[in-house]
């Protein structure tokens, strides 16, 4: 990548400090095992191993990411087989830049959450025990390293079965809670269904090149030769790949597979919640690309085409659905799934490129899709751990009942704030960056020689865009409504600040946040192996400025300076500063302007719903909603002077009535059929036994 500096191999080469990637995730992972086991040992002192569970895992985290990080900069690949498991069945371990890009976004999320867990989980000591929470926290943490260091089938599934148990009973932490009883077996109900069809797909491309009269090649690198080698009909690499699109995609929360997301987000502890949003998402979006670039290796244009279908679905309606809510966490888990259908659009353009053979604009649309994935990590794991902070001091979760916020949580008012902006992809902050070779992506795709593409991928653009000023409405009614304005709820509340490490944790992704989107340069040069690996391709950034610039095509189509708009705007501000305060007015404190009624009240604000309203009659059609209005007061009265009117509003997903609920009713319903069959009497079990037998008998 010419122009682009943090090419090359650099004094962290294996020559100079003898580091191995894989050995340093590795270690990683059994600190977090060891922490896991040592946690039931300390349960009866709960402060200390409060203490030691998380600063455990921040440590454990920085270890993964120097791991992490040294596997993508080397563009190194490591492996070994670890004789654990099974007779005949050993973990295969490898580390490539793929999955260290990957166990680099897992460690990053992992230690800014651990720190803020700190404080967080602070609150809970008292109240309940938080064994299970320091248990089941690391086993989350190891198992979504092992799924990335996995490289065969049966580490993978196990691995995979891991990571899902641990956040299912994260998700159900707070189990007299009837919610989180349930949103917790929805989502291990869902998760189950998406391992069965990932476990198929593995069987699909370790048994078809066999005729699956044997699946001894169970281990990613035969799967690998077998596709290359052509072993592998184009049938059965279609059936792979769709069984892993939408088994991962059970896990990404794709349309009309999300319905577990705004159930389980809301449910979890906060710091769980930006773990599983940030990170665990991830590892279905891994699984993906792992298996469509490198395992198959994309040979169709439509699988692209149907990614790409499946990401613009899931970033509009995703984005619709957060817009209409009123509780935080349950907006933000709505707002992954957008963000997971924009990570997918730029999947799915480079799956189109690469199956034309068109090697650097399939690397540009892989580039945009990774830098999102990292992005959305760290501004939606800001984005949580600031709701928990929200939830923390002010015990609401409801916006209808917050406001002012920013007078009670001066700082975690601004570093929302930041979260926010990054989300709506605003320069300078790093969603904006990720978003801009998205477009870019966009543009080059009348290069692909069919006409049914270059008419299909403008209309998608449009939808991107779209979702992208409607993330920006979202976001401003997130922020607005929350910390602006005069407090809704209760008189007395008791709101108060974040404490240090809470505090930290935020401040650490908020920089983060910053750093990503001022000096994108870098960080493309850093991944631009990952590419190379998977479509033998980069991207070439030449600009005549070096890493001020990025250029991903050449100079004179686009450019993209984040450090001189940063300079701009914080020059812009700095001006105005200045100009405000060189006239050395004296602050006159006054009133809010009541628009010249002098009772106005809290309840006389916009709130969140009021907020969605437009946006509510235009996309309603695609929602089950339920509007009653009725008055109270005296029933003679006038209906224009009632005493009180009371507003209810029911939004229900309608993909949970189209698919979910009609397989609920016939499940129910076949339980009860098969019901009647227990009688509670021998004679009538013995005659069952005897009717089987004899029809076994007839038929054998």
């Amino acid at each position: 990548m010419q122009g682009i500096p943090f090419k090359g191999r650099g004094p962290w080469g294996r020559g100079v400090l003898n580091l191995d990637p894989l050995g340093l995730v590795s270690l990683s992972i059994l600190v977090f095992l060891a922490l896991a086991g040592l946690s039931p040992l300390l349960a009866s002192r709960q402060k200390t191993l409060l203490a030691i569970t998380f600063l455990g895992s921040t440590l454990a985290s920085l270890i993964a990411l120097s791991g992490g990080f040294l596997a993508v900069y080397n563009s190194s690949t490591s492996s070994m087989i670890m004789p654990v498991g099974l007779p005949d069945l050993p973990f295969y371990l490898r580390l490539d830049p793929l999955s260290g890009f990957f166990a680099t976004v897992v460690a990053i999320l992992g230690f800014l959450v651990s720190v803020y867990s700190i404080g967080y989980v602070k609150s809970f000591v008292g109240v309940r025990s938080i064994t299970p929470l320091a248990v089941f926290y690391n086993l989350f943490l190891a198992g979504m390293l092992l799924v990335l260091v996995a490289d065969d089938a049966y580490s993978f599934m196990v691995s995979w079965e891991l990571m899902a148990a641990a956040s299912f009973f994260l998700v159900a932490f707070e189990d007299e809670n009837a919610k989180a009883r349930k949103a917790a077996f929805i989502y291990i109900l869902i998760a189950h269904i998406g391992a069965v069809m990932i476990l198929l797909s593995f069987g699909v491309m370790s048994g078809a090149a066999s005729g699956f009269e044997s699946f001894t090649s169970y281990t990613f690198s035969s799967m690998r030769a077998n596709a290359a080698s052509g072993h592998i009909t184009p049938a059965w690499a279609a059936a792979a790949f769709l069984l892993a699109l939408f088994g991962f995609g059970a896990k990404a929360g794709i349309i009309p597979l999300h319905v577990w997301l705004p159930e389980a987000h809301p449910a979890a502890p906060s710091n769980v919640s930006a773990l599983m949003s940030g990170v665990m998402l991830k590892t279905a979006i891994y699984g993906i690309i792992r298996v469509s670039f490198d395992l198959l290796g994309v040979t169709e244009w439509w699988w692209g085409g149907l990614v790409l279908i499946i990401g613009l679905v899931s970033a509009l309606i995703g984005i619709l659905f957060a817009l209409l809510q009123v509780d935080l966490k349950r907006l933000l888990a709505y707002s992954s799934v957008e963000n997971i259908g924009v990570i997918l659009i730029s999947v799915g353009l480079s799956m189109i490129f690469a199956s034309f053979k068109m090697g650097a604009l399939s690397a540009l649309a892989m580039i945009a899709a990774l830098y999102h994935i990292l992005n959305h990590a760290v501004f939606k794991g800001l984005l949580f751990m600031g709701a928990g902070s929200v939830l923390h001091g002010a015990h609401e979760r409801n916006m209808e009942r917050m406001g002012g916020l920013i007078h009670k949580m001066p700082w975690t008012a601004p570093l929302f704030l930041v979260g926010c902006l990054s989300i709506s992809s605003l320069p300078p902050f790093s969603g904006f960056a990720s978003e801009w070779l998205a477009f870019q992506s966009f543009l080059l795709s009348p290069s692909l020689p069919s006409p049914l593409l270059n008419l299909l991928i403008p209309l998608g653009a449009a939808v991107l865009a779209l979702t992208a000023a409607l993330a920006a409405r979202c976001f401003v009614k997130v922020f607005g409504v929350a910390f602006l304005g005069a407090w809704r709820g209760s008189a007395n509340a008791n709101v108060h600040e974040a404490g240090f490490s809470m505090k930290a944790g935020m401040a650490g992704a908020a920089v983060l946040s910053l750093a990503l989107g001022v000096f994108p340069a870098f960080v493309i040069g850093w991944m631009d192996s990952v590419p190379s690996m998977l479509v033998a391709s980069t991207v070439q950034a030449e600009s005549p400025f070096g890493w001020l610039w990025i250029t991903p095509v050449a100079p004179e189509r686009a450019s993209y300076s984040a450090p001189i708009v940063f300079l701009g705007i914080l020059s812009f501000v700095a001006a105005a500063y200045l100009l405000l305060h060189a006239r050395k007015t004296a602050i006159r404190r006054g009133p809010i302007w009541d628009c010249g009624f002098e009772k106005l009240t809290n309840r006389m604000q916009y709130n969140s719903t009021s907020f969605a309203m437009p946006l509510r009659r235009i996309f309603g059609f695609l929602f089950s909603i339920k509007e009653t209005s009725r008055a109270q007061g005296n029933p003679n009265a006038s209906p224009m002077f009632q005493d009180r009117y009371v507003y209810n509003l029911k939004l229900r997903d309608r993909f949970w009535y189209l698919f979910y609920k009609p397989a609920s009713d016939l499940s129910f319903w076949a339980s009860r059929k098969v019901g009647r069959l227990q009688h509670g009497r021998i004679q009538i079990y013995l005659l069952y036994s005897f009717v089987t037998l004899i029809v076994l008998l007839m038929f054998s």
